[in-house]
């Protein structure tokens, strides 16, 4: 039986990732910081679910997902999806150096524990890493932010190298995906080219399943970042960009009803599997 741990389980596309994975009859070890939504996720699929709270700031926290994958029997697949981020245009410090604590060290920390065990048991297994597209170039009202998705894949990069030297057979998917409606999203903004996060989270497993090395989440953004890309960094330096815009009344509404539904689980069986999880 295959086993997958997620970091970051309990909310967005942690939370529908894990509930697609033990709908698919895989066993899925949920980790994150909201206890009462992980006993509803495990009262959901009681034989597939194990979880553990854990805070990827805290020190501790890699001797949690060891024991963690112990009481799972394993781990075939460790996917990182846990993360913050702030728009900051007045660069408030503590939200600057929160970022960088979670986004850098505490990524850094989880995912070097992941390689760790794979090279010990096997030299074989997978990570697989929500980044953002934010980390193509510096933006200025998401200094840190973007910063921080710059660095988490150019590690990935690096490890994917180093897996190589070693010999060894764990294979890397970087996902970057654009504006998903989920909890993390201001509900008073509106952002460019927001995807549902049913949409999102489909192109997500379907990267993870097939190997992807990177799968840009979804084509419009596919384009936006090969566009960005070809901008040389003195012109892009002099370009005002807005990630987003306060909400209409009306948008408003929409944006808090669609906050409240994903900050619950669904049932089981609203949970749609893409065909390529069971394949």
């Amino acid at each position: 039986m295959k086993r997958i741990v997620i970091m970051g389980a309990t909310s967005g596309i942690g939370l529908r990732v894990a509930e697609i994975f033990a709908k698919a009859g895989w066993l899925v070890g949920a980790a994150g910081r909201n206890e009462k939504v992980m006993r509803k996720l495990q009262s959901d699929f009681p034989d597939r679910i194990r979880y553990a709270r854990i805070n990827i700031d805290d020190a501790a926290s890699p001797a949690h997902l060891r024991d963690l994958i112990g009481r799972l029997g394993g781990m075939d697949i460790y996917f990182h999806v846990a993360g913050i981020g702030y728009e900051n245009e007045a660069l408030v410090t503590d939200h600057d150096a929160a970022t960088a604590q979670t986004n850098v060290v505490g990524f850094t920390r989880m995912i070097d524990t992941a390689f760790r065990y794979f090279r010990e048991h096997g030299g074989r297994g997978r990570i697989a890493a929500v980044t953002s597209v934010a980390g193509t170039k510096g933006i200025g009202q998401l200094a840190s932010y973007s910063s921080s998705k710059k660095y988490q894949q150019t590690y990935l990069t690096a490890l994917d190298q180093l897996a190589g030297m070693q010999n060894l057979d764990i294979s890397f998917t970087d996902i970057r995906p654009g504006w998903i409606r989920t909890p993390l999203l201001n509900p008073d903004r509106v952002y460019p080219m927001t995807m549902s996060l049913d949409h999102a989270v489909a192109s997500i497993v379907r990267a993870i399943i097939k190997r992807r090395r990177l799968c840009i989440v979804d084509w419009r953004w596919n384009l936006a970042v090969r566009l960005w890309s070809l901008i040389p960094d003195r012109i892009w330096e002099r370009i005002p960009v807005n990630v987003s815009a306060p909400a209409t009344p009306t948008q408003e509404k929409t944006d808090e009803s669609v906050e409240k539904t994903l900050a619950r689980p669904e049932p089981p069986a609203e949970v749609k599997v893409p065909k390529s999880v069971t394949a």
